[in-house]
């Protein structure tokens, strides 16, 4: 069983880290106001994930519940790829939150470094917000560090 295990935690680590390139592609093509407008996305995302009861699942259908993992990395991977700069900054915003969720605290070291870089990008996002809302600035503010 723990052979399975670990052999679901890394195909799953796999794909995460495909999709993970495709969002920095994306995130280093946002206009400088645009990324402002992320990090307040991802600021009230984070803050409904949180108050989920199981975060990591946070966007999924309550009938995919017992899946191995949720639907939100895959929903948010998709609005990613709208025309649409607020769907698209939206996806974004919320693949990178349940991917933080998914990844934290995991005991396997390749969804960890993923979760380093995941947390780095968040950090990025909240400098880049610079002077923006408080609400930004205090949502960071209490969040880990990356490495």
């Amino acid at each position: 069983m723990q052979i399975l295990t670990r052999l679901i935690a890394l195909t799953r680590g796999m794909q995460l880290k495909r999709q993970f390139k495709d969002i920095e592609k994306a995130l280093e093509q946002l206009a400088p106001g645009a990324r402002r407008q992320l990090a307040a996305i991802a600021m009230r995302e984070f803050s409904a994930a949180s108050k989920s009861e199981f975060p990591h699942l946070y966007a999924t259908p309550p009938e995919e519940k017992y899946a191995p993992w949720g639907s939100g990395t895959a929903i948010g991977f998709e609005r990613m790829k709208s025309d649409s700069l607020q769907v698209r900054l939206r996806g974004l915003a919320l693949w990178l939150i349940v991917s933080f969720h998914e990844t934290k605290d995991s005991p396997f070291p390749d969804q960890r470094e993923l979760h380093r870089q995941v947390m780095r990008t968040l950090r990025t996002l909240k400098e880049s917000a610079g002077d923006a809302p408080d609400t930004a600035s205090e949502y960071f503010k209490n969040s880990p560090r990356a490495a």
